[in-house]
């Protein structure tokens, strides 16, 4: 059996992730809900994505993807390759992909479900996540959000499906 992936992503109005491997924002409610969606998941990331992080997420597996074999992170498993890495969360009924933009690329063929976070303004971004193509992904979920007190920029939750 093999586990269900899913990507994770938040995007800004021209689908810029991040720049200088940093994200471009700081939206609280965004972090809440992929809080909720990835706790009690194993997650998938980049080594650089894990360094941005700066830490092993809690109440989720976390296996980071490097090119350094020698690399150890404590709390942490590491794969050579994201075919590895898949094949370490196997058995697990659902993981998610949450960065950068070069696992996102190479794991589209294995995604299943994207949950995509419009950040509703325009950053200065060196990173980029293309949108989901319509002809091979469906919106089957929409969820839009106004800037509050805590959350400098109106957001939109959309969960596509691979048709």
């Amino acid at each position: 059996m093999a586990a269900i992936l899913e990507l994770v992503v938040a995007v800004d109005e021209q689908g810029g992730i991040g720049k200088n491997n940093q994200l471009l924002w700081h939206l609280p409610a965004d972090l809440k809900h992929f809080k909720e969606i990835t706790t009690g998941h194993p997650i998938i990331m980049g080594r650089k994505t894990y360094d941005s992080i700066g830490r092993a997420l809690p109440n989720r597996r976390n296996v980071v993807i490097s090119r350094q074999t020698d690399l150890r992170i404590e709390g942490v498993e590491v794969a050579d390759s994201l075919t590895n890495a898949i094949a370490l969360v196997a058995h697990e009924n659902k993981a998610f992909i949450i960065g950068g933009a070069e696992i996102f690329n190479q794991a589209m063929p294995f995604i299943s479900i994207i949950h995509l976070t419009i950040v509703h303004h325009s950053f200065e971004a060196d990173t980029f996540f293309e949108s989901p193509s319509p002809i091979t992904w469906e919106a089957i979920e929409t969820e839009t959000h106004h800037a509050d007190e805590k959350n400098a920029y109106s957001y939109t939750y959309i969960t596509f499906k691979k048709r």
